[in-house]
C-alpha cells in the first residue's frame, strides 16, 4: 500500500518541485494549501489568492489534488499577536520560526493526519538525520539556502513525521527539474521577507496595528540629533529610514556623510541611539544569552563544550563555547565578537553539520 503523503503547497517553486518529485517516487501525495491570513486584516498584502491558483495549476499538470485549508484563526493567535507582543516590548521576534513551530509543523501536521497522511512535507532546504537516538535537522547540500534556522524549534516527534525533498538538491537544481517538467512557476520569484507585510515598508504596515511614539535619536554621549517615527519601527544594525543626514557640528571629524546605524532601544525613556561606525564598540558583543530554550536531544550541552552558532538567518556559523546552560537557559561565548545582536531574534546552535536547537536572545555582553 502507497504511503500518504500531503504536501504543504505554498504556490511556489520549491514546494511544487517537492509534489513532484514524491509523485514520481510513487507515494500517494495530496497538496494542502495554507490560507494563514485574511484579506480583511488591514495594510495586509499577503497574496492568497494568487499562490492558491498557482498552487492548483501545479497540482493539475502533476496529477495531484491540491486542497485549501483555512489556519487564519490559528495564526492570528499564535503568530501574528506573538509578533506584535514582541515587538511591543523592543524585541524583534521572528514569525517564521513561531510559524514553522506552531502552524506548519503542528496545526497543518493535525490536519495531514485527519486527512490519512502517513508524513508531511515541504519544500524547507534541509535534511533530517538521526542522532543520539533522535530525529535532528541536518544540514543540506545548498548550505547557501540551509532552512533550519527557521526550523530549529521542532522537536524529534515532529521531524519523525516529516520530510524534506529537496534536501540533496540547490536551489538552481530545483528550478532546473520545475522546468523540464514545464512547471509554470519555474521561474517564479522567491518570497522574501515577512509573508504578511508583502513588499510595503515594515514601518507603514506595523504602525496600522501598533501606536508609535514618536522620540528622542541620541548619539553614544548622550546628543540629541533628531526624532524618530516609534522605537517598533526600528531594529539594531539598520541603516536605512533613520532619517538622519550629515550633522554639520561633526564636520570637524570628517563624517559628516557617514551613515547611521541604530545601535540602542531604550524603551524606558523613549530613545534610539545611534552611531555611525558599523563595527562600532555598541554594535559588537562577544557572548550571548538566550531563553526559552528547545533542545532536540532533551538535554543541553555541556559547559565547556565547543559549538557553531547563528544569530541571524543566512548568517554564516560562527564557532562558540557554551559558558552557562540549562533545560531554560544558555549563555554562550563567541570567538569572535558579534554584530548587532537583537532581542527576540533567535540563537540556533549546532555541532557540526547537526542543529541542536535554539532560544529567543534575551541578553548580551
Amino acid at each position: 500500500m502507497k504511503k500518504k503523503i500531503v504536501v504543504g503547497m505554498s504556490g511556489g517553486v520549491d514546494s511544487s518541485v517537492t509534489a513532484l518529485l514524491l509523485k514520481q517516487q510513487g507515494y500517494e501525495v495530496v497538496g494542502l494549501f495554507m490560507r494563514n491570513w485574511e484579506y480583511g486584516i488591514k495594510g495586509s498584502q499577503c497574496p492568497n489568492r494568487i499562490e492558491f491558483e498557482d498552487a492548483k495549476k501545479v497540482g493539475e499538470l502533476i496529477g495531484i489534488e491540491v486542497k485549501g485549508k483555512d489556519f487564519v484563526e490559528e495564526y492570528r493567535t499564535k503568530v501574528f499577536d506573538v509578533f506584535l507582543e514582541g515587538l511591543k516590548k523592543g524585541l524583534t521576534p521572528n514569525p517564521d520560526i513561531l510559524c514553522n513551530r506552531e502552524i506548519k509543523f503542528n496545526v497543518f501536521l493535525n490536519e495531514a493526519k485527519k486527512m490519512g497522511a502517513d508524513m508531511i512535507a515541504t519544500g524547507h532546504y534541509a535534511k533530517i538525520a538521526k542522532y543520539k537516538d533522535h530525529y535532528v535537522l541536518d544540514t543540506p547540500k545548498d548550505n547557501t539556502k540551509d532552512q533550519s534556522y527557521f526550523l530549529h524549534a521542532l522537536s524529534s516527534e515532529q521531524l519523525s513525521h516529516a520530510m524534506f525533498p529537496l534536501g540533496d538538491l540547490t536551489k538552481k537544481e530545483v528550478r532546473e527539474i520545475a522546468r523540464t517538467h514545464n512547471l509554470p512557476v519555474s521561474d517564479k520569484k522567491d518570497s522574501t521577507g515577512i509573508c504578511f507585510i508583502g513588499n510595503q515598508r515594515f514601518d507603514d504596515f506595523i504602525t496600522q496595528h501598533l501606536k508609535a511614539i514618536p522620540g528622542d535619536i541620541i548619539d553614544e554621549n548622550g546628543k540629541m540629533l533628531g526624532r524618530h517615527k516609534g522605537l517598533i519601527c526600528y531594529t539594531l544594525g539598520q541603516r536605512k529610514g533613520i532619517g538622519l543626514g550629515g550633522i554639520k557640528d561633526n564636520e570637524s571629524d570628517n563624517n559628516i556623510h557617514n551613515p547611521w546605524y541604530a545601535a540602542k532601544k531604550n524603551m524606558e525613556d523613549n530613545t534610539l541611539t545611534v552611531v555611525q561606525d558599523t563595527n562600532h564598540p555598541l554594535l559588537m558583543n562577544q557572548s550571548v544569552e538566550a531563553s526559552h530554550m528547545h533542545w532536540v536531544l532533551d538535554e543541553a550541552p555541556k559547559v565547556g563544550d565547543k559549538l557553531m552558532a547563528q544569530i541571524r538567518y543566512r548568517q554564516q556559523k560562527q564557532a562558540c563555547t557554551v559558558i552557562e546552560a540549562n533545560e531554560h537557559r544558555v549563555l554562550v561565548e563567541f570567538d569572535k565578537p558579534q554584530r548587532a545582536v537583537t532581542l527576540g531574534q533567535s540563537l540556533v546552535l549546532y555541532h557540526g553539520d547537526y542543529c541542536l536547537g535554539g532560544g529567543f536572545i534575551s541578553n548580551y555582553y
